[in-house]
């Protein structure tokens, strides 16, 4: 396919989404129905729809419509490309621009610069106060490609040699010691060794550093009480070097732990109820995902105020089921992928106050400017 082919299939992907369809499933739809496309091809026409649902608003704003043809227009303006190499019309190109389509546009200002919608704007600005247009512009970036080294198979260096013998190149991070940040050969990491091998997982670093922060010691008895893919659960087994509890409401999101735990040599059991005392409990709980909305950005356009009350009461109530699982002297941590103070402080607050009998030990954020997605966590324990 040309480039500007390739742009084409981003409008005809961006106008599914507009009409109500997942991402994702509208960019399986359009490989299905186009054989004749490349991997570099897909590659390509998925940064192209990602970037554009970063900055949903700005690109409409600057391309003068809600089309995809529009939000291209307004893409290339945004990057500086002249729209007249895009706008082509030959072959599979989009059409020759009209002179309306050259005149329209226009700066986006306000939510629509920030690329959040109006209503969300005003909590970010709210809850985040100085911080938010630095935090609207991070996430209307994409996010860097993050590895967790496999502590119970390889140690840094030797997983680094690993990669880089498929080609893959990497550089520590700072937010944990089991980080790689990938630099080069991101997208060879599915057929590496290191990685089908069970060297490294695919794991934001600030996602790393939740599991990090926890007071972990050997032989402790642990949950992850909204595991999910496990991704937590495995780090958990592999700093413990030992077995881990792996639950979650929704049983069919852990369908791939038991694979994952094989390829990394963890010892992961699933419980649908989990019974007696645990001396750690960590639930990184349903939220508005918005600390990592640069890697999902549907989901910034996808949330409404219901839904974010909704994802409020989901949290408070998943304090209330995990406390009783705790040991007299365990330890119960909170974490969401959320930078918003309503899903994070303001739980642990409320929380507090309905049980006195609990203190927060510690509480921290990983904020986007660190490099990797947005998280907090607090620990909490007994009094």
């Amino acid at each position: 396919m040309t480039p500007a082919a390739r742009w084409a299939a981003a409008a005809s992907v961006l106008d599914q989404f507009a009409a109500g369809e997942p991402a994702e499933k509208a960019l399986t739809t359009w490989a299905r129905k186009s054989r004749f496309a490349g991997s570099k091809d897909r590659a390509a026409i998925r940064d192209h729809v990602f970037d554009i649902l970063r900055c949903w608003r700005s690109t409409a704003a600057l391309g003068g419509g809600e089309t995809g043809r529009a939000r291209v227009l307004g893409r290339l303006r945004q990057t500086g490309v002249d729209p007249e190499t895009v706008f082509t019309a030959d072959g599979y190109a989009l059409s020759a621009l009209t002179d309306a389509e050259r005149r329209a546009g226009r700066t986006p200002e306000g939510a629509e610069g920030l690329d959040l919608p109006d209503w969300l704007c005003d909590i970010f600005i709210n809850e985040l106060r100085d911080d938010a247009e630095a935090v609207s512009e991070a996430l209307r970036h994409r996010a860097s490609v993050f590895l967790r080294v496999n502590l119970l198979k390889a140690d840094l260096p030797g997983a680094q040699q690993a990669l880089l013998a498929d080609g893959i190149e990497t550089v520590p991070h700072p937010l944990s010691d089991t980080s790689l940040q990938v630099i080069d050969g991101a997208r060879r990491i599915a057929q590496s060794d290191a990685y089908r091998s069970g060297l490294v997982e695919l794991q934001d670093a600030a996602s790393q550093a939740v599991v990090d922060a926890l007071p972990l010691v050997s032989g402790m008895r642990c949950l992850d009480y909204c595991a999910g893919g496990g991704g937590k659960t495995l780090a958990l087994a592999a700093r413990l070097n030992g077995p881990v509890d792996a639950h979650d409401a929704d049983p069919r999101r852990m369908s791939d732990l038991p694979a994952r735990a094989a390829r990394a040599g963890a010892e992961i059991t699933r419980v649908d109820r989990p019974k007696g005392a645990y001396d750690l409990v960590l639930c990184d709980v349903p939220c508005s995902g918005s600390g990592s909305w640069r890697r999902a950005p549907e989901g910034k356009w996808r949330l409404t105020a219901d839904g974010l009350a909704a994802l409020h009461r989901t949290q408070a109530q998943i304090l209330e089921d995990v406390a009783a699982r705790v040991a007299a002297d365990g330890w119960l941590a909170y974490a969401t992928c959320s930078v918003l103070a309503s899903e994070n402080e303001a739980q642990i607050d409320a929380f507090l106050n309905r049980h006195p009998e609990w203190r927060c030990h510690d509480q921290r954020r990983f904020g986007l400017e660190l490099g990797g997605d947005g998280f907090f966590i607090a620990i909490l324990t007994r009094n």
